[in-house]
């Protein structure tokens, strides 16, 4: 199995850019991490970072040319933003799970809105980094549960 990581705008600054609001784990902690769980969980990962919403939707569509299986994606600022990065999530009919560190839900008013969860299996949100981790682990449970029954 195959999944990619995808992590949108200014995920490159975690554990500097507002770290009451992020923490204090940076990206290259939180894909460590994802790794040691891949191995326990068996399945092949693929990480992408980008502040450029078209190097996103294009990450996306080639995850499907590249035989992945599901997709984590954290796409901070662009959730509520981009219906690029929605109808490329809903085209390629990859299941996907939406991550954010904080809780979207109570903050701001804009970020309560998310224009890519309805396309997504599901969203984790306000866990901080630990929610990588039960976000590739639903995944990965989604993706195996989907399989058994349609071989059964």
């Amino acid at each position: 199995m195959k999944i990619l990581v995808l992590n949108g705008p200014n995920l490159q600054l975690l554990g500097r850019r507002k770290v009451e609001v992020y923490g204090v784990v940076p990206l290259h902690e939180i894909e460590a991490r994802l790794r040691v769980v891949a191995s326990e969980l068996g399945v092949e990962l693929s990480f992408m970072q980008s502040n450029h919403e078209g190097v996103i939707v294009d990450a996306i569509a080639q995850a499907l040319a590249d035989g992945v299986d599901g997709l984590v994606i954290n796409p901070a600022a662009y959730t509520h933003t981009s219906v690029a990065i929605r109808d490329a999530i809903e085209g390629v009919r990859l299941p996907a799970v939406e991550i954010h560190l904080s809780n979207i839900h109570a903050r701001e008013g804009f970020r309560h809105d998310s224009l890519t969860a309805p396309v997504c299996i599901g969203q984790i949100a306000g866990l901080g980094a630990d929610g990588y981790e039960w976000a590739l682990r639903a995944l990965v449970r989604y993706i195996n549960n989907k399989t058994t029954k349609a071989q059964g």
